[in-house]
């Protein structure tokens, strides 16, 4: 997912009092005479971006992949450390070929209560996932999500259920990474009576198998979903989920619900507004003096590399067109510095290659750049700037305006002149799907937790997007492809590791820093973990 722009009213509480009446009103479990009491069984968090829909078929930001996630569930799921375990499938066997995977279900999952079954729940079969798979495939639905399939699936029998227990996909060609795919909130498993007799109506009438099903939604206002007393999932025995629903708000400005939840009125919140970074963060991003002891912080690997890219296919008469020239770029400035001065601390120096950590693949072993100024010098001297210096335009939108004056700065002193061009977001975009910059800032964040979804970037089968440089290298694409076939994971992350190499030494691209999450949260919340994807779980939350 390339996003080479910037990805960083009052909503529900002007009704604080209705709010407390509605939520009595519509949870199984009345609320005591203390509204306070009812509260702290509710986990309450802000989407400043809205939620435009429940389906998911139609989950592609993140606003509506965090509530899909609290009401489906999928074959497959992801734990903390983004590896894939057991959902609706307690098991699954791959064919020694690779393209065949045979999933085996559990008996104990039903959908939610719904009036589509006559205000019953229904037992989920494999023709149930039959069904949502081949809707996500199907043109007609025109869901975003449809690209997870597209040929990496037989058309004329992508999918079977031989039986109630029993779901078999079939791929075109052997595709590792298919297994975390299958964990995207697009591949979530929906009920057909609900599409049916919702029709269109059906994003906001979601019946699914998640730990909580919607119980109201006043769009523009606040959701709230209620826990779902049959979920099929235990922690210690005890069944899943632990808190009685959830609130989200819509308020749209993120300097509003960073008030709110200083105020104590959300428990959460991910990411802040950059006008509270230097009153909440010191210089090494971590909370100032004061604040430890009024809520937590939190800080994980994100899945985003950023990173300013060459265009490979340039005239050769360009400097950019020399490697040495690439490699010096990648060791003339200081990436620690970039991250203390105009990050607070937010993230790490991208010195091991393009993959971020988080991948399970990631080796902290692998050497990419790091700041060397005698090197740069050097190598300029060997591509015969010794007594000129090389003059290089980087384009980027107004978000990363400093950052690019900063590396300018840091550049000048080892002979490369960087001007500066700023432009609109969506132009730039348009302008790196064209090829018409030779420099550009981007980023990449992944799709699914492998890094397959970092290395396709490079593949020159593949045009802009996602190979925004045009890069080409015959031994990277034999081991890409390569890759693709390999069904032992450690045998595929060394393969990876030969492609990082690769990427590090011809230097299509200059890796900045890996992203970070940062999660704030309340003292009384407990059990609320993070992984790569910034995927929102609540099912384990504890609120004391």
């Amino acid at each position: 997912m390339n996003l080479p722009a910037d990805h960083a009213g009052p909503g529900v509480f002007r009704f604080p009092g209705f709010l407390i009446v509605l939520l009595c009103s519509l949870f199984l479990h009345s609320c005591s005479s203390d509204p306070q009491v009812f509260d702290r069984q509710v986990f309450h968090y802000n989407q400043s971006a809205g939620i435009s829909s429940l389906d998911p078929a139609f989950a592609r930001d993140q606003s509506g992949i965090w509530a899909v996630n609290q009401l489906y569930n999928g074959l497959v799921q992801l734990d903390d450390s983004l590896r894939v375990q057991p959902a609706i499938a307690y098991r699954w066997d791959i064919s020694a070929d690779g393209l065949i995977y045979t999933f085996h279900l559990r008996s104990d999952v039903y959908f939610h209560k719904d009036k589509c079954f006559d205000g019953n729940d229904r037992h989920v079969t494999a023709s149930d996932v039959l069904y949502s798979l081949a809707r996500l495939k199907d043109p007609r639905t025109a869901s975003p999500g449809a690209w997870v399939f597209h040929d990496r699936v037989e058309e004329k029998r992508p999918f079977e259920a031989p039986d109630d227990s029993t779901f078999v996909l079939h791929l075109v060609r052997p595709f590792r990474p298919m297994l975390g795919i299958l964990t995207m909130q697009y591949c979530s498993v929906i009920a057909h009576e609900a599409v049916e007799m919702y029709g269109p109506d059906f994003r906001s009438h979601p019946v699914g198998t998640g730990p909580f099903y919607l119980k109201v939604w006043r769009e523009g206002s606040a959701m709230i979903l209620s826990r779902n007393e049959r979920y099929f999932e235990k922690e210690n025995g005890e069944q899943l989920p632990h808190i009685k629903g959830v609130r989200i708000s819509f308020m749209n400005s993120k300097k509003t619900e960073f008030v709110a939840f200083k105020q104590g009125k959300l428990d959460f919140i991910s990411g802040i507004d950059a006008s509270f970074q230097d009153e909440v963060l010191d210089e090494n991003g971590q909370l100032r003096n004061g604040l430890a002891g009024k809520f937590n912080l939190s800080k994980t690997p994100y899945l985003n590399t950023e990173y300013l890219g060459f265009l490979m296919a340039a005239d050769s008469t360009s400097a950019i067109h020399d490697k040495r020239v690439r490699q010096a770029i990648n060791c003339g400035f200081d990436r620690n510095e970039l991250i203390h001065y105009l990050r607070n601390g937010i993230g790490k120096p991208a010195e091991n290659g393009f993959t971020p950590p988080g991948l399970p693949s990631f080796d902290a072993a692998i050497t990419g750049y790091n700041y060397d100024p005698d090197k740069a010098r050097q190598l300029l001297k060997d591509a015969g700037y010794g007594t000129r210096p090389v003059e290089v335009s980087l384009y980027t939108n107004d978000t990363y305006r400093e950052m690019a004056l900063m590396l300018s700065k840091q550049l000048e002193k080892v002979g490369i002149r960087l001007k500066v061009e700023v432009t609109e977001p969506a132009i730039l975009r348009e302008w790196m799907s064209q090829g018409k910059v030779s420099f550009f800032r981007g980023s990449w964040i992944a799709d699914y937790p492998d890094a397959e979804s970092y290395f396709t970037v490079f593949y020159s089968g593949n045009t802009a997007p996602p190979n925004y440089t045009h890069f080409h290298n015959a031994t990277y694409d034999h081991i890409y492809k390569q890759s693709l076939q390999e069904n032992n994971d450690s045998a595929r992350y060394a393969l990876y590791h030969q492609l990082e190499h690769i990427i590090i030494n011809e230097a299509p691209v200059v890796p900045l820093y890996y992203d970070e999450v940062l999660r704030f949260t309340q003292k009384r919340v407990k059990g609320l973990s993070s992984n790569g994807l910034n995927l929102l779980d609540m099912k384990r939350v504890r609120l004391n």
